[in-house]
């Protein structure tokens, strides 16, 4: 049996979610990716990301109340569902098990 996996991008998606907790939602996501690694990412690929990973039942969704800020639009607040946080988890230790008796490249 295949075991489930992260790929980078899905974690770094996932993370920002929870480093945002309750007001996380996509643009936000989007400038905690880019803050915190220096890296551009599109909002139509996070928007993708969570729409895919919600279909997973990665993460959960709610809309908030409509602001005139954005012509009465609501905007989609997610959550990382515990598969989600599972998955992280397993994510990270993989990833250290991998580190584990690698020097550092200095």
């Amino acid at each position: 049996m295949k075991k489930e996996t992260l790929g980078e991008f899905e974690q770094l998606v996932l993370l920002g979610c929870l480093r945002l907790g309750e007001d996380a939602y996509a643009g936000g996501i989007v400038e905690e990716i880019r803050q915190r690694t220096g890296r551009e990412v599109a909002h139509a690929a996070v928007y993708i990301a969570l729409r895919r990973m919600q279909a997973q039942q990665l993460v959960s969704s709610r809309l908030g109340d409509p602001t005139p800020e954005r012509g009465g639009r609501a905007k989609r607040y997610f959550e990382v569902m515990p598969r989600g946080r599972r998955l992280l988890e397993e994510s990270r230790q993989a990833l250290m098990s991998m580190w584990e008796g690698v020097e550092s490249a200095s």
